[in-house]
């Protein structure tokens, strides 16, 4: 699909990248197509998990209590961007926790960023929604782990496998570098998964 490319998911304590913080990582990173690191972490938060989102991933307090703080996983997390596209489904809101936890440590975060649900408006246009539920039922795929940061990435790898195999590679590549060159990598604030 890119030359270079990180597949990334975040589990957070909320939908606000200014006071929630990061409770749990993960991220594929693929070079010439093939997978070369897989990486997941759980993120000291330093505030309590909402029971909301505690029922939504199952990532409760004391799961993430002797976890590492986002500051000691950053320089990992940032070795896997490292020349690499971030490819992310709703790609605004883990861009912005990345960037928003980032400058918290003093860091500049700077990566090109290329969004799946965009990806799939562009491939799938008539279809009737492009969040990751709704992808996964237009092609059949499952995971255990759904809201969990692996769990997704591993759902994305297996939607893009699925593009390869129903539009093409040719196809796969064209959407993603139309995207790349726009500037609607990202999508719109406020569009929801379901749109």
């Amino acid at each position: 699909m890119l030359p270079c490319y990180v597949l990334l998911d975040l589990e957070t304590t909320g939908s606000n990248p200014l006071h929630d913080r990061i409770t749990e990582v993960a991220a594929m990173r693929f070079e010439g197509g093939r997978e070369v690191a897989r990486w997941s972490r759980l993120v000291q938060p330093g505030q309590p998990i909402p029971a909301f989102i505690r029922r939504l991933t199952g990532i409760t307090d004391a799961m993430v209590a002797g976890a590492p703080s986002f500051a000691a996983v950053l320089p990992e997390l940032l070795g896997l961007l490292d020349g690499a596209v971030l490819v992310a489904h709703n790609a605004r809101f883990d861009h912005s926790f990345l960037k928003n936890a980032a400058a918290r440590e003093g860091v500049d975060l700077r990566v090109k960023t290329l969004c799946t649900v965009r990806l799939s408006r562009r491939l799938y246009p008539s279809a009737p929604g492009h969040g990751l539920d709704a992808i996964m039922r237009r092609h059949g795929l499952q995971t255990l782990a759904r809201h969990r940061a692996m769990g997704d990435v591993d759902v994305l790898r297996a939607w893009l496998d699925a593009v390869r195999s129903e539009l093409g590679v040719a196809r796969l590549e064209a959407a993603a570098g139309e995207l790349l060159r726009s500037s609607a990598s990202l999508p719109r604030p406020g569009v929801t998964l379901a749109d």
